[in-house]
């Protein structure tokens, strides 16, 4: 008896060119020699799969840089950006107000001083190595105000940009509540492990509906009260200045803690009768 040529192969030992097309897998038959079929794919491969609406958001609740307390409540001053955040937002226009107050004919030594000030704070956090973010858009934002004051030859235009931004803001959250998706449910959900859960409760979207409103209230009364200062031209710039001051991270601080307490989950007492292990 002759042996043939080959000994007989199982059939997961042949090559896909080897195998008669009644022997291969229905999702197989007619796949071209060296195609890989998606049962062979190799499942330890991670694939990459797009943010959820939940991931989204979370992201935007840390990029907006609100940060949770050891207590489980938000740390406002932190979430503000802490002392030197504060300083960075502030010492700018004080420095730009202090040096045109000193000598109101030369508006560019005022605009260079503010410029300065914005840079020191830049180098700061290169040096400390903390995050350039908030460093880097508010000095383009003194850039941006102190062209604004210089091209127009008006002292009072470095602060117009802060209209514009404020108005920014208002639009933006007054769309989020009429979308239902208000922005103190985005930012203060995660902090308190709701993630988006809260959106399946009514109520929940409407506390933080409530607390959205009380920040876009802090928003509109700055333009209330600056906007008049600003057209009453340098006569008004002091005030302005002033308010500006006194309206930008004390009142931000003030709103998103008055939000905060606004939108706090309702706790419900425990029924007569109940187990006295069972959760309130």
């Amino acid at each position: 008896m002759t042996l043939p040529e080959h000994p007989e192969r199982a059939p997961q030992d042949l090559a896909p060119q080897d195998l008669a097309p009644q022997d291969l897998a229905p999702q197989d038959a007619g796949r071209l020699p060296g195609e890989s079929s998606a049962a062979g794919r190799d499942i330890s491969q991670p694939v990459a799969s797009q943010p959820t609406v939940a991931q989204l958001a979370e992201d935007y609740a840390t990029k907006a840089g609100l940060h949770r307390s050891s207590n489980g409540n938000i740390d406002v001053l932190k979430s503000a950006g802490g002392i030197q955040g504060i300083a960075e937002s502030i010492l700018p226009g004080l420095v730009f107000l202090i040096a045109f107050t000193i000598d109101r004919e030369n508006l560019t030594l005022a605009v260079i001083a503010a410029l300065a000030v914005a840079a020191v704070f830049t180098v700061a956090r290169l040096v400390q190595r903390k995050p350039l973010t908030q460093a880097l858009a508010g000095f383009i934002g003194v850039g941006l105000s102190a062209w604004l004051a210089t091209s127009t030859g008006k002292a009072e235009n470095f602060y117009v940009l802060g209209f514009f931004t404020n108005l920014g803001y208002i639009v933006a959250m007054s769309i989020s509540v009429a979308v239902r998706w208000p922005i103190a449910g985005l930012l203060f959900g995660f902090i308190r492990n709701e993630g988006l859960e809260w959106r399946k409760d009514p109520k929940r979207v409407r506390a933080y509906a409530i607390g959205t409103w009380v920040i876009v209230a802090v928003l509109v009364l700055r333009l209330v009260v600056q906007v008049p200062l600003y057209f009453m031209g340098e006569q008004g710039l002091a005030a302005l200045a002033t308010t500006r001051l006194l309206m930008g991270a004390p009142l931000y601080i003030l709103g998103v803690w008055i939000a905060w307490l606004l939108t706090r989950p309702v706790r419900v007492p425990a029924e007569a009768g109940a187990g006295a292990d069972e959760p309130n």
